[in-house]
């Protein structure tokens, strides 16, 4: 009991400690667009040149450029994915957040909280930070996200309503998290292109979802995050095999760190995320992070950003420290 009271204990401190207080140029008063990410990626490009690396690695459905950034000189990585669906970009604004205050640090060689930023000379972060860009514009500007001869289809796919916040699928109908391979036969939805729900014809039918399995095929990160929103909640266990007892572990120690809890899959789940094919395909951790109070089909409010950040700014540097110690 009081091994648990102590660590308990430690995780509170943590989500209590001051925000570090580097300059920032990430801004968290708007809605966080595709055009905002690519002006500030080339401003972090030019303000961290010794910290980060930026390539693109794909284009999603509508020609829209899917950006990786790698944060550090290690070799070795995780991997943290924002914006699988188009309403949740908020997950995009708290990872360039976290971005540009480890690339701070980093380069000025100063600790962040607890952990010393060292760590990326060895363990690298790579971030993905708006996999989903086509949705995004969808989902803040409706039929003006999309070209003139795709508007009277995607009106069709959004039910005829001329709200646009709930839209979650990519530019062409296809909800991106149930397009992975593991399970995906055995999942069940929409029958056709719409606005959620929607798995494609067959797994990794869409650009989007071909671009994120080639890289992370590429770089084989020893754990991997994909950040959702909402619900405060931490899915981590899919057919975890002989390494549920680790990856447990890395899942507990983000729920430590954040107050989310840790959910656990019905009975009967079939996966299709991306979550699942991660962790049958490279039996390492991962897991499925979702910030912010639940809300329902919609963009969380931006009220609701300063204390996601607060939860989750050590996340990344937690996870690398602990994959170096732990995975080999």
């Amino acid at each position: 009991m009081r091994k648990k009271i102590s660590i308990f204990f430690v995780g509170l401190v943590l989500f209590l400690a001051p925000s570090i207080g580097f300059a920032q140029h990430i801004k968290h008063n708007n809605d966080y667009t595709y055009e905002q990410l690519e002006k500030d990626l080339n401003t972090l490009k030019r303000k961290y040149p010794e910290a980060i690396s930026i390539q693109k690695i794909g284009l999603s459905e509508l020609g829209r450029n899917i950006w990786a950034v790698k944060l550090g000189k290690g070799k070795r990585g995780i991997l943290l994915i924002g914006t699988h669906h188009g309403r949740e970009w908020l997950t995009t604004m708290l990872l360039m957040t976290m971005m540009e205050k480890y690339a701070a640090g980093y380069q000025q060689n100063e600790a962040f909280g607890p952990y010393s930023t060292r760590i990326f000379d060895d363990i690298a972060i790579w971030f993905v930070p708006m996999l989903n860009p086509d949705g995004v514009e969808i989902q803040q500007k409706g039929l003006g996200g999309v070209p003139n001869k795709m508007q009277d289809n995607i009106f069709e796919m959004n039910g005829y309503s001329p709200d646009f916040t709930k839209w979650k699928a990519n530019g062409v109908g296809v909800d991106l998290n149930r397009q992975y391979p593991a399970g995906w036969r055995e999942l069940r939805g929409v029958p056709f292109p719409w606005y959620q729900f929607y798995k494609g014809k067959a797994p990794i039918q869409a650009s989007e979802i071909k671009a994120i399995t080639s890289f992370t095929m590429k770089v084989s990160p020893m754990i991997a995050v994909s950040y959702h929103s909402s619900g405060r909640e931490i899915f981590w266990n899919f057919q975890n095999g002989s390494q549920v007892q680790r990856d447990q572990y890395f899942a507990e120690k983000v729920s430590l760190l954040t107050g989310y809890k840790l959910g656990m899959p019905e009975e009967n789940a079939v996966g299709a995320g991306f979550t699942d094919w991660f962790i049958t395909t490279f039996h390492k951790p991962g897991m499925t992070i979702e910030i912010c109070p639940l809300v329902e089909e919609t963009s969380p409010p931006l009220s609701s950003f300063q204390e996601e950040w607060t939860r989750n700014k050590l996340v990344g540097l937690m996870l690398a420290v602990e994959a170096k110690k732990r995975i080999p």
